[in-house]
């Protein structure tokens, strides 16, 4: 894993643990100040309560087993073989616990999949998705805000409002990224209370989710509910503003590339150098979510609604690190049944994105392994490259009102096959000089600049063709009810 062995800060797998070691040994007040017991430049917590809690449960487990683990100050950079084994089963517990089954049951509740080796094929599919294997196995986090979230998607199809409010709140109080994912929710269930009628049942169920999100975040947050410092402090942990569009890792020498808007044009223009932080977060706060009203009580664009907001976060709000694309990988997994060849592409540049870190992680073999391992079982499952017509890619109500072009389209699919062809070469071919060729002296940085660069062109061609989707699906559908 990252940063193994090399002090001072060892990498995301010492986070982890570190988190484990200042929940279990310091009181509440203290997890989120900086104490002569806690340093916050050394992995302080910076993720929401539930985060908190959950490295507390972890270390109690820990400390039954070994108490060296989580020892006050003495256990900086412990790396034991017998811990590895216990934070990597931490991990694969979580998986089973949330993560898989809420993978499993969704794919068994889509209509599309009628039957059960469909549905078991595109679980199987998901599952197989290397950026998620990779950095929570490899990189080292867990998949607990993903689940809650893909649990809360699964709530709301069944209509179960309250549970997904509930589920959603505990992605959100997991990690405060999933705020990428909150548009999509609010509209949908703010606009199924109108659709009810704000005088009569839609009242009543506005209240009724109201009255669960402040519920659900009043427990996750009671501990430091004690004073305004108390909850400030964590806000400023959980926000850090100050650090403008960029945040480089700590450990990483180069940092590493972010396959965003504002890392993108760094490479022409040195954003850091000629504009303010204050100018930074007003850049940040003009980030395009586009067309999230579209979810409107409409269940079926809430994925592709999910989708197109938080790739618009990833491009052009502030960063963390390169993992934050998984945020959007997530849900366009959840429509690979419906788009499997743009999907299946989506996640395919989605994982190369982070060649960077993954390189820096020592994951190459692994990525080498699970990229064509992934392509091979859409390409056998779906059979995506007979699914590119306008039809498929759900681009037909698009391409009819473009009335001059229709023509065009019928060769559609064989550009749309060769562009594809001509992408996965591409990444093959850069990740491969990536992992074996030294670049030039005066360019250092060559290759994950490319990397970061072609797949910021990806993301932005990508976040057009959902957005496409959304539009046109929601402009049909008002049509159809003008109709009716």
């Amino acid at each position: 894993f990252l940063g193994a062995g090399k002090p001072p800060m060892y990498g995301d797998y010492e986070a982890q643990r570190h988190w484990q070691e200042v929940t279990y040994n310091l009181p509440i007040r203290q997890w989120y100040f900086n104490t002569s017991d806690n340093n916050l430049l050394y992995w302080g917590l910076d993720y929401p309560p539930l985060t908190a809690y959950h490295s507390f449960l972890c270390a109690y487990i820990a400390k039954l087993i070994n108490p060296d683990w989580i020892a006050l100050h003495t256990s900086r950079g412990y790396e034991s073989q017998p811990h590895k084994l216990f934070m990597r089963t931490t991990v694969f517990v979580a998986d089973l616990l949330v993560y898989i089954p809420a993978v499993i049951l969704y794919c068994f509740s889509l209509k599309e999949t009628s039957t059960k080796k469909k549905a078991s094929i595109c679980a199987l599919c998901i599952l197989l998705y290397p950026g998620l294997i990779l950095i929570d196995h490899g990189h080292f986090q867990y998949p607990l805000s993903l689940g809650f979230a893909l649990w809360a998607v699964l709530y709301l199809s069944y209509d179960w409002d309250l549970l997904g409010s509930v589920a959603f709140c505990l992605a959100l109080n997991y990690k405060q990224m999933e705020l990428y994912h909150s548009l999509p929710f609010f509209c949908y269930l703010l606009g199924k209370c109108f659709k009810k009628g704000l005088k009569g049942k839609g009242l009543i169920l506005l209240t009724k989710i109201a009255g669960t999100v402040v519920v659900s975040f009043a427990v996750c947050w009671l501990p430091f509910c004690t004073d305004m410092e108390q909850i400030m402090q964590v806000l400023r942990r959980l926000f850090p503003i100050d650090r403008g569009l960029f945040e480089a890792c700590m450990f990483s020498s180069p940092p590493p590339r972010l396959a965003n808007i504002w890392c993108s044009l760094s490479v022409l223009i040195k954003i850091k150098n000629i504009v303010s932080p204050q100018t930074q977060l007003k850049l940040r706060e003009t980030k395009p979510v586009l067309c999230i009203a579209v979810t409107y009580a409409n269940i079926s664009l809430i994925s592709f609604s999910k989708v197109s907001c938080a790739l618009s976060f990833f491009l052009f709000s502030f960063q963390v690190h390169e993992k934050s694309i998984l945020l959007v990988s997530v849900p366009v997994c959840l429509i690979i049944n419906e788009i499997p060849f743009m999907a299946t592409w989506f996640l395919l540049v989605s994982t190369f994105s982070m060649l960077p870190l993954l390189l820096k992680d020592g994951l190459l073999l692994a990525y080498v392994v699970t990229m064509p391992a992934f392509l091979s079982a859409c390409v056998a499952s779906f059979s995506i490259f007979e699914k590119t017509s306008a039809e498929d890619l759900q681009l037909k109500p698009f391409s009819l009102s473009l009335k001059g072009y229709v023509s065009w389209f019928k060769s559609f699919p064989k550009i749309v096959r060769s562009l594809f062809l001509l992408s996965v070469t591409l990444m093959g071919v850069l990740s491969l000089m990536s992992a074996a060729v030294h670049p030039p002296q005066r360019l250092p940085d060559l290759f994950p600049v490319s990397v970061s660069v072609i797949s910021c062109l990806h993301f932005l061609l990508f976040l057009v063709y959902f957005n496409v989707i959304i539009l046109w699906d929601s402009k049909n559908s008002r049509s159809q009810k003008k109709i009716s």
